[in-house]
């Protein structure tokens, strides 16, 4: 897996909306769902500050709500917005015209749910050409269904990093990890990620 080139990623979050695990869901984890979303708001905070464009879906927004406030609070000026009809993203035309519109063929996924609409996704854009990784502890499916998804990406040669991984993909350099945390002193590192 070669390394990323920060200037050909786009960042897509899938579907971190407030509703869509609703409390009489008892299979959610609700801890593991909470830390992902953590680690998801560092992930769009360090795509802010890098020049990372950053595209959102939502499904069903009506029944499942917008996306998660912190994760709205840190989405930059830039960041598109949009609703899914279909699970995988690039079948919906709207988010992959937006996709498209962002000039980069290296896509960054993270969200839910790794086994349905984080894997439709992963395949689908790789069939169309794209480059793409998924973020593996910024993704969530209750119980077992995270490990089959990320087996399934896996089998279907989708390549998946974690949340480390990616921050020093995008920096490549001591000297440029130590001057971010320096610039960027306000962003906290989300739980599970040690640098």
């Amino acid at each position: 897996m070669p390394l990323l080139d920060r200037d050909d990623c786009t960042l897509v979050i899938i579907d971190v909306q407030s509703n869509f695990y609703p409390p009489k869901r008892l299979d959610v984890d609700r801890q593991r769902f909470h830390d992902m979303v953590r680690r998801i708001v560092w992930i769009t905070q360090i795509a802010d500050r890098l020049d990372i464009p950053v595209v959102v879906t939502e499904e069903d927004p009506a029944g499942s709500g917008h996306t998660v406030s912190e994760i709205r609070e840190a989405l930059p000026a830039t960041a598109v917005t949009l609703p899914k009809n279909a699970f995988a993203v690039w079948d919906n035309p709207d988010i992959a015209a937006a996709i498209e519109a962002t000039g980069r063929t290296t896509m960054v996924l993270v969200g839910i749910e790794t086994d349905i609409c984080v894997a439709h996704s992963a395949i689908q854009l790789h069939e169309a050409g794209k480059r793409v990784v998924v973020v593996d502890d910024a993704a969530y499916s209750p119980g077992q269904a995270h490990e089959r998804g990320l087996r399934r990406l896996r089998g279907q040669g989708i390549e998946t990093l974690s949340t480390k991984e990616l921050f020093y993909d995008w920096v490549r350099t001591i000297e440029a990890a130590d001057t971010f945390h320096d610039t960027h002193a306000d962003l906290s590192v989300p739980p599970g990620v040690r640098l």
